[in-house]
């Protein structure tokens, strides 16, 4: 069972809850790979917003939302239509939509100085009203609160938690917008909302409209599904968290299949600065921009096709 923990009693160590709270989290990040929080700093009006938000844009024609098509920019900012990832290159690729945005970098920051596509310029559409304040209010607010969190949960699964705040002052965390239509009925067992697969980071804060979709695989084969009200979270870890805890920490593979209703959520990918060493302690460095824009390269068609350009 995956488990649902106070937030603020977990990150409170004065907090009434705190010791069953630390516990929880241990089975939920070593053993199991997610958990859910509730009792967090983000309202659930908030999260409907943002919601809202994003549902506004992603039901806009494709000729409007092609200007800000990612596969045009080269970084991962920006709008991706339907088939721009492929998570499982034995699966056809995700019958989804996205929108990401990063960490804001002024034009002429040492940070956007180093020309990463981590810190790329974000890119705001004009319509709908607001989408270019609520969403940078949003990322704000939920970075902050995924520190706190990731700090918490390195505590109780024996890591030194104030080792990682540091780490994380220029992060290359993600936000994203994830539309999921309807499953089409020509889909075949080689379609997937978004096909298994682990998330590349450290810790994934999802946002959820409420509805199914999401799948956790069982260690002992099998799916388990997990789901969040707004308000709520479902958080989960990543391959480069589960390699800086040497395994403390795990990656679980999950995946969206999709159902006969749309559905809407919004990951914050929550990752540390560019030059963070996160190999496992005594091991070669890895930086964690290094692990990252490989998986990337990976994944966004778009960026396949550059890597490795067809003849």
């Amino acid at each position: 069972m995956i488990p649902r923990i106070d937030a603020k009693a977990l990150i409170d160590p004065n907090d009434p809850g705190h010791a069953n709270a630390r516990a929880a989290a241990v089975t939920g990040a070593a053993d199991i790979g997610f958990l859910t929080v509730y009792n967090t700093p983000i309202s659930a009006r908030t999260v409907r917003d943002v919601i809202e938000t994003y549902r506004a844009f992603f039901h806009l024609p494709a000729g409007q939302k092609a200007a800000y098509d990612m596969a045009q920019t080269g970084s991962n900012r920006g709008w991706g239509a339907q088939g721009s990832e492929q998570v499982d290159p034995s699966a056809n690729p995700d019958y989804k939509q996205v929108f990401d945005c990063g960490l804001p970098v002024a034009e002429h920051a040492p940070l956007a100085a180093l020309n990463l596509p981590a810190y790329a310029p974000n890119i705001w559409p004009d319509q709908p009203a607001g989408f270019a304040e609520t969403l940078p209010a949003y990322y704000r607010d939920t970075v902050a609160f995924a520190l706190d969190l990731l700090c918490a949960i390195a505590d109780a699964v024996g890591e030194d938690g104030a080792y990682f705040r540091d780490k994380f002052s220029h992060p290359m965390a993600l936000l994203r917008g994830n539309f999921y239509p309807e499953r089409p009925a020509w889909a075949t067992d080689k379609d997937f909302g978004i096909a298994t697969h682990t998330d590349y980071g450290c810790l994934t804060l999802l946002a959820t409209d409420g509805s199914a979709g999401l799948e956790v695989r069982k260690r002992g084969g099998g799916w388990i599904p997990v789901a969040a009200p707004p308000g709520e979270f479902v958080i989960n870890f990543g391959e480069m968290l589960e390699m800086w805890t040497a395994k403390r920490i795990v990656a679980t593979p999950h995946r969206v299949i999709g159902t006969d209703a749309e559905r809407i959520s919004v990951p914050l990918f929550f990752n540390p600065n560019h030059d963070a060493d996160v190999s496992p302690k005594g091991g070669d460095p890895i930086m964690a921009v290094d692990h990252l824009q490989k998986r990337f390269n990976e994944t966004y068609v778009h960026l396949k096709d550059a890597v490795n350009p067809k003849d």
